[in-house]
């Protein structure tokens, strides 16, 4: 059984790291095309740019999209494994209305709309333990 990481770590994480570094897990573990699904742009060309250490993401709701889709899929690929991560982004999901995850990031305009997000993921990941 897979363990989960400290929360904390993750949030941590997730606020510091390097947009590039946290578009590389993404894409890594959910797929270029997912990754620019739930930051919200058009294909996973934009991606590989911000991997390469490009031009950031212009707009502040992209960059806290990708650190909420990180922050929930690490907490998911370590409890469960990236398989179970990509089908919790994108099943429906009783936590946020039956809305699938990926949808909920990707059409976030404010951090209201982002902030059930990731407890829906460690809450699922918490079952898992």
């Amino acid at each position: 059984m897979a363990q989960l990481l400290d929360p904390a770590l993750i949030e941590r994480e997730g606020t510091t790291a390097p947009i590039s570094e946290i578009a590389r897990f993404l894409s890594d573990h959910l797929g270029a095309q997912a990754t620019a699904y739930v930051a919200g742009v058009k294909g996973a060309a934009q991606v590989a740019k911000w991997i390469e250490g490009g031009t950031p993401p212009k707009g502040q709701m992209t960059r806290l999209r990708l650190r909420d889709a990180y922050r929930a899929a690490r907490l998911l690929v370590t409890a469960y494994d990236e398989a179970t991560a990509e089908a919790w982004f994108f099943g429906s999901n009783s936590r946020l209305d039956d809305e699938a995850p990926a949808w909920v990031l990707r059409h976030a305009r404010s951090l209201d709309d982002l902030r059930m997000v990731v407890p829906a993921a460690k809450a699922f990941a918490r079952a898992r333990a």
